[in-house]
């Protein structure tokens, strides 16, 4: 038995690192507020409430939309989700584009426009599928999954208004406060893992050495540390990123730790700082959320926002929502996304997204009941 076993659907809160997990249970507060005010009010409660208190839950990444932050009834910290291996391949169910391959081309294509015209540098176009599923999937089920995808991320479930649940397996920590050291890894820059070591080692070298991947992370970096700056006392941020690898995806990242000024700043302020990066929106910001506006069809709600903790003393971990999917008792919503810049293909991205999506189709093919045999087609 792990905590995660007595994840409520309807109030949970799960979030789980390489070396420790948080279960939250029970919703004392519910804060209000859209997207940009949550975080300023819930800190507000935080302060007066102290004590052992915790603000757990999610932002979406559009400040227009609600935001949904909890303080919980109860929490606890446990060892680290171990691993679960799969129990076979089975079938969850049917998965539908929502977003065909064609639209979406279409749309890279239009952004690319937009970037050779403007003075846009980077735009995420995103895209869901639908997975209809045979019978209802525990959430605890998909979290060890995740885990098997994510050993050194993060994996989190989150009940959010509507009934249903926000599960996932992020690779890409927006921030960590701890005292007075503050931490950011962002990733950016992708490719699909190859069939076997040979071909890994091909997609390193070339990934490491691509020119338009490195403008891409370059882009993100440069913004983290403008946000940062003005936090902190110090702040290092190597000059070359490194290979960051999950089972489906190999990514460039670099890892960003600062010194902050008194008084700290709290997690939840520094993430509301650095949201959106330019990993999950583009750059600048205001001209690439209003190319999203224009080029995606669909909401992403919680989608490449944040999902996290703090606590009173301002300490947390927040982590960009990604690899990710709403979980309801007879279908799920899943959502990938590409960063576009000069350079990027139609048809590269779409093989991108396809390749992100994968993680939580076989997570939740693999933590269906046993009993489903149907097969599934082709989608992504």
């Amino acid at each position: 038995m792990h905590l995660v076993d007595d994840y409520c659907p309807r109030t949970g809160f799960f979030f789980g690192t390489h070396d420790r997990s948080l279960l939250a249970q029970g919703q004392s507060i519910v804060l209000p507020g859209r997207g940009a005010e949550a975080p300023q009010r819930a800190e507000a409660v935080l302060d007066a409430l102290g004590g052992d208190n915790l603000i757990v839950g999610a932002v979406p990444f559009d400040d227009d939309s609600p935001a949904h932050l909890v303080v919980p009834e109860k929490h606890t910290w446990g060892d680290a989700l171990p691993p679960q291996a799969s129990q076979g391949k089975k079938t969850a169910g049917t998965v539908v584009e929502e977003v065909s391959r064609a639209e979406y081309q279409n749309s890279v294509s239009e952004a690319l426009e937009i970037i050779d015209s403007t003075s846009l540098s980077k735009v995420v176009l995103a895209r869901p599928a639908r997975m209809q599923l045979a019978q209802p999937i525990p959430v605890p089920r998909v979290l060890r999954q995740l885990r098997n995808r994510q050993l050194h991320g993060f994996v989190f479930g989150c009940a959010t208004p509507g009934g249903g649940n926000l599960v996932g397996g992020s690779p890409e920590l927006l921030v960590r406060r701890e005292g007075n050291t503050v931490t950011a890894h962002p990733l950016a820059g992708s490719r699909p893992r190859g069939a076997d070591a040979a071909s890994d080692e091909q997609r390193f070298r070339t990934l490491f050495n691509s020119d338009k991947d490195r403008r891409e992370h370059a882009m993100v970096v440069d913004d983290i540390v403008t946000a940062l700056t003005p936090f902190c006392t110090q702040l290092d941020a190597p000059n070359e990123p490194s290979i960051v690898t999950t089972p489906q995806m190999i990514h460039l990242g670099t890892k960003i730790v600062g010194t902050l000024k008194e008084p700290y700043a709290s997690s939840l302020t520094l993430g509301t700082a650095l949201h959106p990066t330019p990993a999950i929106c583009g750059t600048p910001t205001r001209t690439a959320r209003e190319a999203i506006r224009d080029l995606e069809s669909f909401d992403r709600k919680f989608y490449s926002g944040m999902v996290g903790w703090c606590d009173s003393q301002g300490n947390g971990e927040w982590a960009v929502t990604i690899r990710c999917a709403e979980l309801y008792s007879d279908h799920a919503r899943l959502y990938a996304g590409a960063g576009i810049v000069a350079g990027s293909t139609p048809q590269s991205e779409w093989d991108e997204t396809s390749a992100k999506l994968e993680t939580m189709i076989t997570a939740l093919s693999d933590s269906a009941p046993s009993t489903t045999n149907r097969s599934v087609p082709a989608a992504v």
